[in-house]
């Protein structure tokens, strides 16, 4: 081995969990804010009702198309 003892094995292994159970609520909480739809529909409330009209107008012209001659 490398003459560490095992104490400090243990304290440095407590750590570097600690460290990375931080990282991951970190990214979590990061995701979790990035993906908010709620937020991102608020933020960019022009472009989400321009794509949603002209999908609409899209279907409702395809979907016409099917009866008219």
């Amino acid at each position: 081995m490398n003459g560490l003892p095992a104490r400090d094995l243990e304290i440095k292994a407590a750590e570097n969990r600690k460290q990375m159970h931080q990282s991951v609520e970190e990214l979590r909480l990061h995701l979790k804010e990035r993906f908010d739809v709620t937020k991102n529909t608020r933020e960019h409330l022009g472009i989400a009702c321009t794509m949603a009209a002209l999908v609409s107008f899209s279907l409702g012209y395809a979907f016409t198309g099917i009866f008219v001659d």
